[in-house]
């Protein structure tokens, strides 16, 4: 994940969540990507560092456990500087301003000048994230494909020219499809930092239920009388993720015949969440300054290993070594 800031529940839900249990059966590389960061925060990187440092806590906090899986920042691992200028020798600049977010995030981002080669590049700096690892596997949500198929086309094209002993050095990795439930921000919309709609993972429950109480919810419910419907609810598709099945049938039952105010089922919907950070949030209390260094040194070092293997192959294939 990009460092922009402490990380939310949308966030968790969305890769965090299915990463923990990953890590449990995959041999499994995760890191803050700081340098991504750069391709649009070049002008003041100030935030960078600290954010890389909350990110990094969020991880151990949600789970992820360093003795099961290597945790580490990318601007740490020098092999993330070297395969992206490789590929990027072979990479048709077509394929680079065809990706969906070149253009969807020039358009988001319309007050940074985004007319950079390191832009422009990202897809490529990504996919030698990846391949770096030769994984079989990269676990994404279905709006990261696009991502996936661009690293597997510069593989491809890697392996038409260079190999090595007459064997392919980089693999084609295939898509892990990890489920990522809709879950709405505080305004209806997707939960994102950019909106200023999120619940972090860090918020106190005070926070939490504060939030929630200013929630959007059902607009056919002007009145406390008027029956509405979770399913037209961003308070609804919470309970959806993270309530009991008796909480969702009495939030459905209550909601669709007014007998319950929104109110009401927004401290039920808090009362669900609470559940679910407390524990992350007690996680996060345990490690200090010092443990997150240690983890971050040891995952540098585990990391720079394995890339450096196949660094070696690459070199070796491209007549470099």
């Amino acid at each position: 994940m990009r460092p922009t800031g402490k990380l939310h529940l949308g966030n968790y839900m969305g890769a965090l969540h299915n990463w923990v249990n990953l890590q449990n059966d995959y041999e499994c590389y995760f890191f803050v990507a700081d340098l991504h960061a750069l391709t649009t925060d070049y002008a003041d990187p100030s935030n960078i560092l600290p954010n890389t440092r909350e990110v990094m806590l969020d991880y151990l906090a949600a789970g992820l456990d360093p003795a099961k899986s290597v945790l580490f920042v990318q601007s740490q691992v020098k092999q993330h500087f070297e395969l992206p200028l490789y590929l990027g020798m072979i990479t048709p600049v077509g394929w680079l301003e065809r990706v969906p977010s070149y253009k969807d995030m020039q358009e988001n981002l319309a007050e940074k000048d985004l007319s950079m080669y390191g832009f422009l590049g990202y897809p490529v700096l990504m996919a030698s994230d990846i391949l770096l690892y030769q994984p079989k596997y990269v676990p994404v949500g279905q709006d990261q494909q696009a991502h996936v198929e661009l690293t597997r086309e510069v593989a491809r094209r890697f392996n038409n020219f260079y190999k090595l002993n007459g064997e392919e050095v980089l693999p084609e990795p295939d898509v892990l499809l990890t489920p990522s439930p809709k879950l709405p921000g505080t305004d209806g919309r997707k939960m994102s930092k950019s909106y200023g709609n999120t619940i972090l993972l860090s918020d106190p429950e005070p926070e939490v239920r504060k939030k929630l109480k200013t929630m959007v919810t059902d607009p056919a419910r002007v009145r406390r009388t008027d029956p509405g419907d979770p399913d037209k609810c961003p308070v609804g598709d919470l309970h959806k993720v993270f309530s009991s099945h008796d909480t969702l049938e009495k939030v459905y039952a209550g909601c669709r015949t007014a007998g319950i105010g929104c109110i009401e089922c927004k401290g039920w919907a808090a009362d669900a969440l609470v559940q679910i950070l407390n524990p992350i949030q007690e996680r996060r209390a345990k490690y200090s300054d010092a443990d997150v260094d240690d983890v971050l040194k040891d995952g540098a070092a585990r990391a720079e290993a394995r890339a450096e293997q196949t660094m070696a192959e690459v070199r070796a294939a491209m007549k470099l070594a």
